[in-house]
């Protein structure tokens, strides 16, 4: 029987053996340290938010693996061997494979700040944080100040679990405007004004310096480079990841920033594929970027690699770019490419409404001359996936779109509409007549 050995149990590699089941009788071997069975890693929030309990975000119960023949095993993978077929396990344990999957997520990113191995110094990615989390800023008494470095989504994140306890939290972003390298200027804006009236002293422009022990070894303050001196008891790097790929540096398989893999998900070395958050692509597929800390494409390519282990050898093909997120209390979507002002193309030109009252914004890309629609990003306003997925593939106009927004409205019942609000926008900005179209989908309660 061929035995497939998975490193890594996050999305991408339980993706992957749940596939490699539904197709074969392949022997399956999942080897993790961070936890025994797989969950959710984008609820871990809810759990220290006290919305949830830990086993309600692993979304499978705990006879399942047995069940359908996936062996578990928990320990740290410290030399994978490929002349020999073979990875070994806490430097004693050794499994033999004739397939090797690799999919082991990543861990946060440190820049050699003095001071970041002190005690209440920590990510925010693994189970190992949130349990650290409970040690560090269990309540306000504990965590009198927490200071957050790195604006991007694991930041905000992190700053909404703290906050949800009453901890008082400085955000230090380097950016003059938060997530400015992503969304645009309208949108940013948005974002730093929402943050701020969450009582969250963000502090943008902002650079970490130095983390100050006290004399026991714990962090008692951090200095900026403004000249600032924050007293803190928790400090939590968010400056984004990095693939979790140290232990393969003398095993023979090519590594760049991840492991270097081509449309396959195939690296150089025969019979050993990368999928998830540690693969880098030889080349980008179209403007996405090589390595995507996502959780959909780690689930896609999860799927595309069971289907070449199982003799029906296809290329990994994500689609166009979406995502979700959330910014406190404002819900974000991004469908297409809505580029920042630094990743701006020179063809792009961008549409944007904000409402006069409510948090709620949307932007829309095209190309100027062609006025090919290339992307929405909308703030507060639900809009369906298939509608904007089929548009794109259709290449529809910018006009078009417009005209048809209502269709892809997926608000529930009752709440307001914007569209015309939005189209009447567009019209005065570009001296346009679209009307909008009325909704031609039958709209019900929903939850998404």
């Amino acid at each position: 029987m061929e035995n497939i050995v998975i490193i890594g149990n996050g999305i991408a590699g339980v993706t992957a053996a749940r596939h490699i089941r539904k197709l074969s009788d392949k022997r399956i071997i999942i080897i993790s340290a961070e936890t025994d069975y797989f969950f959710s890693r984008t609820a871990l929030m809810y759990v220290y938010m006290g919305h949830m309990k830990f086993e309600h975000i692993q979304p499978y119960e705990n006879w399942f693996w047995e069940k359908n023949g996936i062996e578990l095993v928990r320990g740290y993978v410290t030399q994978v061997d490929t002349p020999n077929k073979q990875v070994l396990v806490d430097g004693s344990r050794a499994f033999h494979y004739d397939k090797l999957i690799i999919a082991t997520g990543s861990k946060p990113n440190k820049f050699g700040w003095p001071g970041q191995d002190l005690h209440g110094v920590q990510g925010l990615y693994s189970k190992q944080d949130l349990d650290l989390l409970e040690i560090n800023a269990p309540n306000k008494e504990a965590c009198k100040r927490a200071v957050i470095v790195g604006g991007g989504l694991i930041g905000i994140e992190l700053a909404e679990m703290l906050r949800s306890r009453d901890i008082p939290v400085t955000f230090l972003v380097r950016e003059t405007s938060f997530w400015n390298g992503v969304l645009p200027e309208g949108e940013s804006q948005l974002i730093n004004e929402h943050i701020r009236e969450h009582h969250i002293d963000l502090q943008l422009a902002t650079n970490l310096v130095e983390i100050i022990p006290d004399e026991n070894g714990k962090v008692k303050a951090v200095t900026t480079d403004k000249g600032d001196t924050i007293a803190c008891d928790m400090v939590g790097l968010t400056a984004g990841v990095t693939p979790n790929i140290d232990f393969l540096k003398a095993s023979g398989i090519e590594l760049g920033r991840g492991v270097k893999v081509n449309r396959y998900l195939e690296t150089n070395v025969a019979d050993v594929y990368a999928i998830g958050d540690c693969a880098e692509q030889h080349e980008a597929i179209g403007n996405r970027r090589p390595i995507e800390a996502v959780w959909y494409t780690g689930r896609m390519m999860g799927e595309t690699v069971a289907q070449t282990i199982c003799g029906n050898r296809i290329e990994y093909r994500p689609g166009h770019w979406f995502n979700s997120a959330k910014f406190l209390d404002i819900e974000y979507q991004t469908y297409g490419w809505v580029f920042g002002e630094r990743g701006k193309k020179e063809f792009e030109q961008h549409f944007h409404w904000r409402d006069d009252k409510e948090n709620l914004c949307v932007t829309i890309a095209f190309h100027k001359e062609t006025k090919l629609f290339l992307g929405i990003n909308t703030f507060g306003i639900r809009m369906r996936h298939e509608i904007f997925d089929r548009w794109l593939t259709e290449q529809r106009d910018v006009e078009y779109v417009m005209e048809h927004l209502a269709d892809a409205n997926f608000d529930p019942e009752f709440y307001a509409d914007y569209e015309h609000k939005i189209v009447s926008k567009f019209n005065s900005d570009f001296g346009k007549s679209i009307k909008s179209k009325k909704k031609s989908i039958k709209r019900i309660f929903q939850i998404s």
